[in-house]
């Protein structure tokens, strides 16, 4: 490998043969960063080429004067024959528009970035960001009314989020697809970069090592590098799932779970709470699913963090901890519909699970600590992987609870006003309330018990104990929601009491069909799917997603955004984008 000075030379594409088009360059083509960000610029060739060939400007300068470091020429690169061009942690000082060429035996490639500013002076002194895993409308709407309930055509209350004083809708289309998943859409907020479909702070190259593709630096990252601000990550889904990693990780595969604990131990935030320990302990323990013997739970509490594992002991300790590490289930936690509702086995093994706003709460004590200020992320994951299996009833209860934890940080947010408070989702799943399912009309047929518009009345759901949650989610007259893309499944028309539900199961030939469990439910109809036969649960969908804020900075909420401008309001509030 030989690295490249800061001489006058033309550096990039080719002196190879005219087979060889274009040049790939990453960040790319309409790619916005602010001041002072940390990213890698790559150039790839598709063919072998030699330095002396290769010409890369930046608005007509040398590459390497405009990014501040020097470039490194890769003849050939592991497992490809051909060229590229890096360098790591480059970073623009000047804001403005830039212009990238890169020419080669006469043919260019050409992307245009947008660097912005930030105020020298903090709106913000916390920032906290609340996603809802596949927060949909019907999500919301559903939440409210069995949360709150309807009468005669209006809502009996609000949700929390519903006051949040800003409002716009969020795209989320990623680099490769207009379909987007959790680790890319959460990787934008969290880099301001798009990225690919699986991948979490990095655009993807042609890299086979899921770890070496242009790493884009972190919100979380940033403030490390230029605050004394502490972090905070709160998921009730492994912490090392796409979203709660995205606010630490580089990585092509979001399913590097291993190495996204060695990155979250790398940043350190001072608040880590969720499930997967099964990535922190060595792979000697039972119920590990590490390769090596690394015990992070053991390296964690060397660097002064504080460790719970149940409700109890959250409750108890972690408001005491400067630094706090919470895991309370080997893998995804629990729907709060099982945990708090349900008589079922779901929650056996791990039986003492803390709830969303449990952690939320703690999370601020523990974080608010810090006079210079803090970055909170909190995740309800479990909107989105109940959503997945078609279980609406336990998305609309997890729905709640993630707004019942925005109700707390509301309350936070009134002794402390220099808070900004961002809700959203990171993408939506296709669902419909279309009307009521009444038990009491006559015969057995339960597609005729669905009532649409004035024969869908209101449903009969009941908060006696005001808790913000039906007492009952198996009422005589329920809500009708439907997903509308699904595999083969049968629909009961009922909430499944005994766990979440299966829809589909592999059959013989390898192919996702209705799972028979429910056939024999009384009233069941078999729905043919809409769905590739290797799909066996549903997908995200490609509407626009709502983002709602309130506090200093909010006000740029507005109107329709791309998810990676969701990360330019947050370092604007925070001013982490002025020369240091």
């Amino acid at each position: 490998m030989k690295k490249i000075g800061f001489v006058p030379f033309c550096l990039i594409p080719i002196l190879l043969s005219a087979a060889i088009h274009a040049q790939t360059i990453y960040p790319i083509d309409r790619a916005t960063m602010v001041t002072g960000g940390k990213f890698d610029f790559k150039v790839e060739f598709k063919g072998v080429v030699s330095p002396s060939n290769v010409d890369i400007k930046i608005n007509g300068k040398d590459y390497q004067q405009v990014l501040g470091n020097a470039g490194e020429f890769i003849g050939r690169e592991k497992e490809v024959d051909a060229s590229a061009v890096w360098v790591r942690d480059a970073r623009i000082q000047q804001p403005g528009s830039y212009t990238v060429t890169v020419s080669a035996n006469g043919e260019k490639a050409e992307v245009a970035w947008e660097i912005y500013p930030t105020l020298k002076e903090r709106q913000a002194k916390n920032v906290i960001l609340f996603i809802g895993d596949g927060l949909s409308v019907a999500h919301r709407t559903g939440a409210r009314i069995l949360s709150k309930g309807v009468t005669e055509g209006k809502a009996n209350g609000r949700l929390a989020m519903d006051d949040l004083k800003y409002m716009g809708t969020i795209g989320t289309s990623s680099t490769d697809s207009i379909a987007a998943d959790s680790a890319n859409t959460m990787s934008a907020y969290m880099t301001g970069h798009k990225s690919a479909v699986n991948a979490l702070g990095v655009y993807v190259s042609r890299a086979k090592n899921s770890l070496e593709h242009p790493k884009q630096e972190t919100l979380a990252e940033l403030i490390r590098r230029n605050t004394k601000m502490s972090v905070g990550v709160v998921s009730d889904a492994e912490i090392e799932d796409a979203t709660p990693a995205a606010v630490v990780a580089h990585t092509r595969r979001r399913a590097d779970k291993p190495e996204i604990v060695e990155m979250f131990y790398k940043v350190q935030p001072e608040v880590i709470l969720g499930g997967g320990s099964a990535y922190f302990l060595p792979k000697s323990t039972p119920g590990s699913k590490r390769t090596d013997e690394t015990d992070y739970i053991a390296k964690f509490k060397q660097a002064g963090y504080a460790l719970v594992t149940d409700a109890t002991e959250l409750n108890a300790n972690g408001r005491k901890s400067d630094k706090l590490l919470g895991l309370f289930h080997t893998g995804n936690m629990n729907d709060v519909l099982d945990r708090r509702f349900l008589e079922n086995s779901s929650t056996k093994k791990f039986p003492n699970q803390p709830d969303l706003t449990e952690m939320t709460q703690t999370a601020l004590e523990v974080l608010s600590k810090n006079k210079e200020g803090f970055f909170l992320v909190v995740e309800s994951a479990l909107i989105d992987k109940a959503s997945h299996p078609l279980d609406w009833e336990r998305a609309l209860y997890n729905t709640i609870m993630l707004d019942q934890s925005v109700a707390i940080t509301r309350k936070f947010a009134e002794k402390h006003p220099d808070t900004l408070i961002i809700v959203t989702g990171d993408h939506t799943h296709g669902l419909s309330i279309v009307g009521t399912i009444d038990d009491s009309k006559p015969g057995t047929d339960m597609r005729e018990k669905v009532g649409v518009y004035q024969a869908a009345g209101y449903p009969d759901y009941k908060d006696m104990n005001h808790d913000g949650y039906p007492d009952n989610v198996n009422v005589s007259k329920r809500l009708a929601v439907f997903f509308t893309v699904f595999p083969d499944y049968y629909e009961t028309f009922r909430p499944k009491l005994d766990g979440l539900f299966v829809p589909a199961i592999k059959n013989e030939k390898d192919q996702y069909v209705a799972n028979q469990v429910y056939k024999d439910v009384p009233g069941a109809v078999l729905r043919e799917g809409n769905l590739p036969r290797s799909a066996d649960t549903g997908v995200h969908a490609v509407d626009e997603m709502i983002v709602q804020g309130s506090g200093p900075g909010a006000e740029q909420i507005q109107g329709y955004m791309e998810n990676s401008d969701l990360f330019k309001i947050m370092v604007r509030a925070l001013a982490l984008g002025h020369q240091r």
